[in-house]
């Protein structure tokens, strides 16, 4: 069976974005005409027809929200699942859980399929650019968590002064030189973790250096850790505890000693940080309260709201004074 024509297919033939094409087939009245005659030629070349089931305006309800997650098996996403799936409940709601599996193009192809098969979506982390966020959410509801786009709602655990909070930690206990092991490159929450943790170590006249990018899994946590260990740094920052979890894994195994010759931290708090070896000090926040609210959002089809719930700092045994300090 031939693949159905999407928006994106449209969106390249008339050479126009994605967003450009949902507002020609919306609001054709917010679209200049000769760019509307060429999205609607486009379409009717390629044989283009919106999603089964698309509503106009509305006007049928599937009492079904779709949640869409980079990574099922990620810890991380157990209290986010668990907030949004509560929150539908008590509102009568079935939610549809979607993994993506780190691909933005799987994750574009499961919005796709579902446009008009579920009330709304709650994009946890996710890894579309920006303009296909707002393309989507010119059709259909659309929160986001964990990421911010410009007139679309979103809920999230903020991450500039816990970030900020990691870099203070790290110099109070002497450490100098510190190193940002990166996550994927299309992870937003990385971006803005990098630019508060390099902003804060100016300020207090540090050096800190980015590596990566690294997937998000403890498997990569070795690959990080030797690449770490060339820097000198001995302040480690992981970008989340699964890949912490890996970094202390290989320093272990090299003989290394945490915290004695290096400190490391991740981020998310996740359960798993408790019961390392050495327990892992770690940047969390109210991550199910978050996607609760998410779902509250998209329940009130808010349109452009922010909710910004505050991280906290928890330091455990994998962080101590930096060597000669």
């Amino acid at each position: 069976m031939a693949a159905r024509t999407t928006i994106y297919d449209v969106a390249r033939a008339a050479e126009v974005s994605p967003a450009t094409v949902s507002r020609a087939l919306s609001r054709p009245d917010a679209v200049h005409p000769e760019t509307l005659a060429r999205v609607l030629g486009a379409a009717e070349r390629l044989g283009y027809r919106k999603a089964p089931g698309a509503r106009a305006g509305g006007a049928r309800h599937t009492d079904t929200i779709a949640m869409v997650v980079p990574d099922i098996t990620n810890p991380y996403y157990f209290s986010a699942i668990t907030g949004a799936e509560r929150r539908a409940q008590a509102a009568g709601l079935t939610l549809v859980l979607v993994n993506s599996e780190e691909n933005a193009a799987h994750e574009r192809r499961n919005v796709e399929r579902l446009l008009g098969r579920v009330d709304g979506f709650v994009l946890a982390s996710s890894r579309l650019p920006d303009e296909e966020i707002v393309g989507f959410a010119s059709r259909t509801k659309v929160v986001l968590l964990n990421r911010w786009v410009d007139g679309i709602s979103c809920a999230m655990v903020e991450q500039d002064h816990g970030s900020r909070q990691i870099v203070h930690h790290l110099v109070s206990l002497g450490h100098e030189h510190l190193v940002y092991l990166g996550g994927p490159v299309n992870s937003w929450v990385r971006h803005q973790r990098w630019n508060a943790l390099r902003g804060a170590a100016e300020a207090e006249g540090v050096r800190i250096d980015l590596l990566g990018p690294y997937r998000p899994s403890s498997v990569d946590g070795g690959a990080a850790a030797d690449a770490a260990m060339r820097t000198g740094a001995t302040g480690f920052v992981a970008h989340n505890d699964l890949l912490a979890i890996g970094v202390l894994q290989r320093l272990r195994a090299r003989g290394v000693d945490v915290p004695g010759e290096v400190s490391v931290v991740g981020y998310d708090d996740m359960f798993v940080a408790t019961i390392c070896t050495p327990a892992l000090t770690t940047l969390g926040g109210e991550y199910e309260e978050a996607a609760r609210f998410g779902v509250e959002l998209l329940l009130e089809e808010r349109r452009d709201s922010q909710v910004v719930l505050p991280s906290s700092l928890t330091i455990r045994g994998s962080t101590g004074r930096a060597p000669l300090a």
